[in-house]
């Protein structure tokens, strides 16, 4: 890694609470420009609360965002020009076809023509859509649908890409041929990529540094060296159990509300 590498995202003393609960509590952490970042944790840890509040989609309740140099708070615009996103729900829209549902993307971050019409086929073809590609999203079925998301996130090669858990239902073959193309624009266009994966191989192969949240705290981050050597493990996914825990999440009361305060907010 680059000792020239600019810090293209810096958190600082980040919280989100949703009435007394704090899904991200006071968290800071910073990502290398052209970086591969993996912020992993439980179910509930707090990840998709914080890659809505990096990219614009849910206001902190305190604590500085800087994107490429940019107050993510004061300058919404301009951020989201700087990053392309694969979300952990599904957002495509089900009455166009898998063409348009590019197309549209496409326009929307003004890829020129030409090189839309490229992209476009490239990545059908990446996510092996090509032959689907007239066909109406709706007809698709969940793994089809999670491949054009994919291939939707890359069309316009953004600085930086937030992909939630972006290989969720994937089989071995599309996964590693997704993975492949993502290495390709971070080492050929710099795009640092920003993830979350339950899939520890995922972040062990592909991360630079890593961050570990639970119970919206940043409990550890690091090379994968250094978590390593700190929890005494042989592997991240022995490391990430170290730091969380080897019992199984119970659906308690807090994760509850915790949905319910997610449902009131997204609903305004």
């Amino acid at each position: 890694m680059s000792p020239f590498r600019k810090n293209i995202i810096e958190v600082e003393n980040l919280s989100k609470y949703f009435g007394n609960l704090k899904a991200v509590d006071n968290i800071s952490f910073k990502v290398e420009k052209g970086s591969v970042f993996a912020f992993l944790g439980p179910n509930g840890a707090g990840k998709s609360t914080t890659i809505k509040m990096l990219t614009t989609l849910t206001k902190p309740s305190s604590g500085r965002i800087n994107i490429d140099g940019v107050n993510c708070l004061e300058n919404k615009s301009e951020i989201r020009k700087r990053f392309g996103i694969v979300f952990q729900d599904q957002s495509l829209d089900d009455e166009l076809t898998a063409y348009e549902n590019l197309n549209f993307h496409a326009a929307i971050y003004n890829v020129p023509k030409k090189l839309r019409e490229q992209r476009i086929k490239f990545a059908l073809n990446l996510v092996e859509l090509s032959q689907r590609k007239n066909d109406f999203v709706k007809t698709f079925s969940g793994g089809m649908k999670r491949r054009l998301e994919i291939a939707r996130g890359l069309i316009h090669h953004p600085l930086i890409l937030f992909l939630d858990e972006p290989t969720l239902g994937l089989d071995p073959q599309t996964r590693n041929k997704i993975w492949e193309h993502i290495e390709e624009l971070n080492q050929k266009e710099n795009m640092t990529i920003f993830f979350t994966t339950h899939y520890m191989p995922e972040a062990e192969q592909m991360a630079d540094k890593i961050a570990i949240i639970d119970y919206g705290k940043i409990i550890a981050q690091g090379t994968l060296a250094q978590l390593k050597k700190n929890t005494k493990s042989t592997s991240l996914e022995d490391s990430f159990l170290n730091l969380t825990g080897r019992s199984l999440r119970e659906e308690n009361a807090t994760s509850i509300d915790r949905m319910r305060m997610r449902r009131r907010v997204f609903r305004r």
